[in-house]
Parts: C-alpha cells; sequence; structure tokens
C-alpha cells in the first residue's frame, strides 16, 4: 500500500512537470522604449522616441508561447526639437487630437531554441490595423538582483510601411515611406 502511494504521488509530480507554466508580466516603463527612425531625402535619418508607454506580456518559455499587449502614447513622442514634435503631433502625421495612441498585440512568438526570435501581431496606427513582425535582435530573462524577481526582455525591430496606416504626408516630395520601429523592452514577473 505505502509503496502505491509513494508511486502514485511521484506520478502526480512526473505529471506536473510537464506542464507549462505561464507568467504574467508588467511592461517597466524605466528599460522600455519605441523609437523609429525614418530617411530624410537620403542625406540623414529623423529619429524619434515615444516617452509614455505601457503593456503587459504574458510568457511561457516551457510551452513556447506568449501574448503582448502594449500601447504607446504617441502625443508623447521626443525628438529634441519642439516644432518637430508639434508637426508630427498635427493631422499630417500622427494626428494626435484623433488618435492619441498605437498599439500592438500578438499572440504568436517564434522561438530560436529557448530564445524569442521573433513576434508576430497586429499594430494599430491612426485606427488602422496592419500585421507587423517584431524580429528579435537579442532576447533575455534574467533574475533582478534589485527587484529579486524575474525580468524577461530584447531589442526587437521592424520596418513598416507608413502609407498602409494612412500617413502618406511628404511622398509625393520624396520623403519615404519606410519607417524603421526600434523597441527595447523589458517586462517584471507579476
Amino acid at each position: 500500500m505505502r509503496t502505491s502511494l509513494t508511486l502514485l504521488a511521484a506520478a502526480a509530480v512526473l505529471s506536473t512537470a510537464g506542464i507549462a507554466q505561464a507568467a504574467d508580466y508588467a511592461i517597466d516603463p524605466t528599460h522600455t522604449f519605441a523609437t523609429f527612425e525614418i530617411n530624410h531625402f537620403g542625406a540623414t535619418t529623423n529619429r524619434g522616441r515615444f516617452d509614455k508607454k505601457e503593456g503587459t506580456v504574458s510568457f511561457d518559455r516551457a510551452a513556447k508561447s506568449g501574448k503582448v499587449d502594449i500601447t504607446i502614447d504617441v502625443s508623447s513622442v521626443s525628438t529634441g526639437t519642439p516644432a518637430f514634435e508639434k508637426h508630427l503631433n498635427s493631422a499630417e502625421l500622427f494626428n494626435t487630437a484623433v488618435y492619441p495612441t498605437a498599439r500592438f498585440v500578438s499572440d504568436k512568438f517564434v522561438f530560436d531554441g529557448d530564445k524569442v526570435a521573433e513576434v508576430q501581431g497586429q499594430f494599430t496606427l491612426l485606427g488602422k490595423t496592419q500585421p507587423v513582425t517584431l524580429k528579435a535582435t537579442q532576447f533575455n530573462c534574467y533574475e533582478s538582483p534589485m527587484l529579486k524577481r524575474e525580468v524577461c526582455g530584447g531589442d526587437f525591430e521592424a520596418t513598416i510601411d507608413r502609407t498602409a496606416f494612412g500617413m502618406d504626408y511628404g511622398v509625393q516630395w520624396g520623403f519615404a515611406k519606410d519607417v524603421r520601429l526600434v523597441i527595447q523592452v523589458e517586462a517584471i514577473k507579476q
């Protein structure tokens, strides 16, 4: 009888060992940045950063799956040039009076071994939603010595055609359509 209880207990432990343990993470705004780069007539690159963002991640390393939902306050755009920021917020570009946020939602993580290689999702900008794949240039999870919790994060990038979202200002003069998005994100296990 004792042997059967021991075997039953061992079987219960082994059967749950293979079950994936998804965890929820909150975006750390102090270690998360969303930036963009766009070619300016082949001479220079205009860059900007969005200072306000929030979101959540659900991540299951064992099952190689995850979900992400990140919202960016587009009106928080920062370029270091107030006049450029005013124009970016205008109806000609981000139209933040009508569309104050952009959002990326995904439930498809692609892995290369144990590392996230890309996140495939839907990006909404100016009220239009298009598929976007963020490719990881690096990714890691670690135990934060300060927070005493697991933190996962990485650097991701994608190139989007801004005209697919209805942002076509300056295209007729030769402004680039392609915009490079660079996302640095760290999220803290809850």
